[in-house]
């Protein structure tokens, strides 16, 4: 089965990844780490810490980018009397599924769908954060499934116009599938202590199934720490491998780059047919509206042929797919299985 449907990696790890796999002594899982007798949470922290200029004990660890998600939102939503969060109006369900476990009160703001894309409406962002004045606001950049992008200055319009007792958690997780440029995350946790940005090496570093996330915050949450800290340090093979992906940004940015044939496909083949909307995306899936019609002949020509993309059942975007961006003999496959069955219809 080639799986398109969950936005995974359907290229190779890096060499280095590879190297640290086989290499990776079993006997070093006979003991924890002892890093954190010197403070540190992880060697993995330590190494983020350089990267991206942000001091360790800003930096936050999780087993993937949703332990992380989760472990905000279910601390942040249950210290005080205001449990409200806003989120995403078409964002990842997940969002609304963990404040929910935490009795938290979800209100959605809009995405705009102008000609090609969607969008934020940054004042629009800002007036209903400032009425609303909710515990938490999660803002998604790149946001799933609509694949747009806020910018760091607009990121920091957000920051500087809404109520400073509200934590802001911004998704990062496919922001590497926009730009190598993390310089704008040091100042931002430095200057917002309600600022947490999350990041993963599920997406762009193509390591779903090693389960590590990463992010930062700002200041003055001692309280979050030790909540989220794991006392006896992190899966030392985990380590190993996150650390090799670390060092294989080359790698991975020519693995990103690819995928533009990609786009550039789906745009081409399918942009132009009747009933069809081939939506930009700056992330390793895409967002396609088609005629609805055809969705259960679409559905079982796929899985003759073993695919799986993802039928959008979110209201508003019920005639839309989403389809991961994987190689370049996979995609072609996609959209020549969508054009036969929509000419046959």
């Amino acid at each position: 089965m080639i799986f398109l449907d969950r936005n995974e990696f359907n290229f190779k790890p890096s060499q280095k990844v590879i190297d640290a796999v086989k290499n990776f002594n079993p006997e070093d899982l006979c003991f924890y780490t002892r890093i954190y007798d010197q403070g540190k949470k992880s060697v993995v922290s330590v190494r983020l810490s350089e990267i991206y200029g942000v001091p360790e004990s800003q930096v936050l660890l999780g087993y993937g980018g949703e332990d992380i998600l989760k472990n905000v939102v279910h601390y942040y939503l249950t210290k005080g009397d205001n449990r409200s969060i806003l989120i995403p109006e078409f964002s990842w369900w997940y969002y609304n599924r963990i404040a929910s476990e935490c009795g938290g009160e979800t209100h959605m703001y809009p995405l705009h769908e102008l000609e090609d894309t969607f969008a934020y409406d940054i004042d629009e962002v800002i007036r209903i954060t400032c009425d609303v004045h909710p515990r938490m606001l999660l803002i998604a950049s790149p946001n799933n499934p609509t694949g747009n992008s806020l910018t760091p200055d607009e990121i920091t319009r957000i920051m500087e116009s809404i109520p400073s007792d509200t934590m802001v958690l911004i998704d990062e997780a496919y922001a590497s599938f926009i730009s190598a440029d993390t310089h704008y995350i040091a100042p931002l946790v430095e200057k917002h202590s309600n600022l947490i940005i999350s990041r993963t090496l599920s997406k762009f570093y193509g390591l779903p199934g090693l389960r590590m996330g990463f992010g930062f915050m700002g200041k003055g949450h001692d309280g979050f720490l030790n909540y989220a800290n794991k006392y006896l340090g992190y899966n030392r093979f985990s380590e190993a491998v996150a650390l090799a992906a670390l060092e294989s940004d080359e790698h991975y940015r020519n693995v990103a780059n690819q995928m533009q044939w990609d786009r550039d496909l789906f745009k081409k083949e399918l942009g132009n047919l009747p009933g069809f909307k081939v939506y930009k995306s700056v992330a390793n899936f895409i967002l396609i509206k088609y005629p609805i019609e055809i969705k259960e002949a679409l559905q079982e020509a796929l899985r003759v042929q073993e695919y799986k993309i993802k039928f959008m059942s979110d209201k508003g975007l019920e005639s839309c797919l989403r389809i991961t961006l994987g190689r370049p003999e996979q995609i072609q496959v996609v959209v020549d299985t969508i054009k036969k069955v929509y000419l046959s219809r």
